[in-house]
């Protein structure tokens, strides 16, 4: 499949969306070796922006190369989701509290827009979509709330977080459910709640991490799950 090409961004950038696209979709898997004549080849490009993308992406951990062997995509441990979301906590909750403090009017309206297309995309069941416009949701209030490096950071941890699954949604709560979880952390900004804002986010981050700690350790036990979330997050 030919890769579109666009001026947005340069081929290096546009080839590292890929894998991670391939990633999120599961046409890209850990299980697998890849190289980088064949990507190349496949995106109809030269195999110089594609070495580049991956070398990115290794350092930001999503690959590995071996030699003689080509590239293959990490694979998340359980103990990476704990640390992931504990770096998480350490940043968004701030996050929003600023964003409550510092949002100015069009950072609301962009947020309420992006809730709204959140809804509809729940109703209609596009979990693709809708974890997109989760995102943007985040590193809107990561934006708002005076973090930019902090926003490049997350989209880091949450690329390597979908992994191992696209999200808890089928498997313990609805897309509709997260939604409703972003409604607090919405409307406590919108108020210029710092505290509320805090509390919402740091309460919807948990939630989700924990969930997914438990769905990348399905046979654990409660008690070892949760001695393994405090290892990280105490």
């Amino acid at each position: 499949m030919m890769m579109r090409v666009t001026r947005a961004n340069t081929l290096t950038e546009q080839v590292m969306d890929h894998v991670r696209s391939a990633i999120f979709d599961g046409s890209m898997t850990a299980d697998e070796w890849y190289s980088v004549y064949q990507l190349a080849d496949q995106l109809g490009i030269s195999r110089s922006p594609v070495r580049d993308a991956l070398l990115r992406l290794e350092e930001a951990g999503l690959i590995m190369f071996v030699r003689n062997r080509g590239f293959q995509i990490r694979r998340t441990r359980p103990e990476d989701v704990a640390e992931i979301f504990a770096l998480r906590l350490s940043i968004e909750p701030g996050a929003a509290g600023r964003a409550a403090l510092l949002a100015d009017t069009q950072a609301i309206a962009n947020l309420q827009e992006l809730l709204n297309s959140m809804e509809q995309a729940a109703h209609q069941g596009h979990s693709d979509h809708f974890f997109d416009l989760d995102q943007a949701f985040h590193a809107e209030i990561l934006r708002a709330g005076n973090s930019p490096r902090g926003r490049d950071f997350i989209d880091r941890l949450r690329t390597n977080t979908r992994l191992i699954g696209a999200s808890t949604a089928g498997s313990s709560r609805t897309l509709l459910d997260i939604h409703r979880e972003h409604q607090p952390i919405f409307e406590a900004i919108a108020d210029g709640d710092i505290a509320g804002a805090r509390s919402a986010m740091s309460g919807h981050v948990t939630t989700t991490g924990q969930l997914l700690l438990k769905q990348a350790m399905p046979d654990a036990k409660a008690e070892d799950l949760q001695l393994l979330w405090e290892q990280f997050t105490a």
